[in-house]
């Protein structure tokens, strides 16, 4: 199978991105900046490229103009085992500019996309209890960053 790896466009934040990026998550890094040529679309030597790896997967920043910004039609979820990491996350892409959406849903500074979602509220929604389930989703629809404890209150109410 063919490797696939996301590529992010930006007009010229994409080495800045990839370095919140990999400074965020863990096993992340910086893998490859690559320049423009002479006679690209941009001054030769500034930044066409970044290859970057978050937790070990493969992504690309490209610095292409601002033809194309990033929205909400695509998102990189981030399963969360616990709260800590939920806040962990949600205030590190909420930051300097980010903004926080409904649902769990961020977007950074960058305008890029992000969804914090706990593993527990697959467990909470996926027990076989209609009602339990639609309690759940009830309270998800009224939080910005997901807030467990309060999941979880609403699938024990009776």
């Amino acid at each position: 199978m063919p490797k696939l790896t996301p590529c992010i466009w930006f007009d010229t934040e994409g080495e800045e991105a990839a370095a919140l990026y990999t400074s965020i998550f863990p096993n992340s890094r910086i893998t490859k900046v690559v320049p423009y040529p002479e006679g690209g679309m941009r001054e030769a030597g500034t930044v066409m490229t970044v290859e970057f790896e978050l937790d070990g997967k493969p992504f690309t920043a490209l610095n292409g103009g601002t033809q194309f910004t990033p929205d909400e039609a695509i998102s990189f979820q981030i399963e969360c085992a616990d709260q800590a990491e939920i806040d962990h996350y949600w205030s590190a892409l909420a930051a300097d500019g980010g903004e926080e959406g409904p649902c769990g849903w961020v977007k950074d500074r960058f305008g890029v996309s992000w969804q914090t979602v706990p593993r527990r509220l697959f467990e909470l929604v996926d027990g076989g209890d209609p009602a339990r389930a639609q309690r759940v989703m009830t309270a998800l629809l009224d939080m910005r960053k997901i807030e467990i404890a309060e999941l979880e209150r609403a699938a024990e109410a009776a």
